[in-house]
């Protein structure tokens, strides 16, 4: 299988007609086939996609120093953009042909501090899909699954193209 890659020009990402073409679903397999890229953002935050089902998606990455605050702790943001990420890509992969989706809210907890250049997954869940509105948790944790680091969800809304 390809490996992912990131769009370096705008020309690499899909357009909307495409993205409209086929279901959410096909849409993330691509991503992780390669035949679709990753968003500019994924190479900013140092991640990439891992798995995609039905329902669930996973991503992994490790923060560097470039994502530290002012204290040399990994900044909230990375936390967010990761969890950001995992959550929105996982009610993607419910939406239907035809339709798209945008977050109307997220919420992160950060557990505890991430040391820089840790290997973490970072997986989201479906909890509820309906025709109007999904729901939707993630898990940010060390590789190992030992440490849970941040939590998140979000409410997202399904539109028609």
């Amino acid at each position: 299988m390809p490996r992912p890659f990131i769009a370096q020009t705008p020309e690499e990402l899909p357009s909307q007609a495409e993205n409209l073409a086929i279901s959410g679903l096909d849409f993330m397999q691509d991503m992780l086939a390669g035949r679709k890229s990753l968003p500019p953002v994924a190479g900013t935050m140092n991640y990439t996609i891992h798995a995609v089902e039905h329902g669930r998606v996973a991503f992994r990455g490790a923060p560097e120093f470039r994502h530290t605050n002012p204290l040399g702790g990994v900044h909230g943001g990375w936390y967010g953009s990761l969890l950001d990420t995992a959550l929105g890509c996982a009610v993607m992969t419910v939406v239907p042909q035809g339709s798209w989706y945008t977050t109307l809210e997220y919420k992160v907890n950060i557990t505890r501090a991430l040391p820089i250049g840790t290997m973490i997954e970072v997986v989201g869940e479906v909890l509820h899909a309906g025709r109007s509105t999904a729901v939707a948790t993630a898990e940010l944790r060390c590789l190992d699954q030992a440490r849970l680091f941040a939590t998140g969800s979000t409410t997202c809304i399904i539109l028609p193209g």
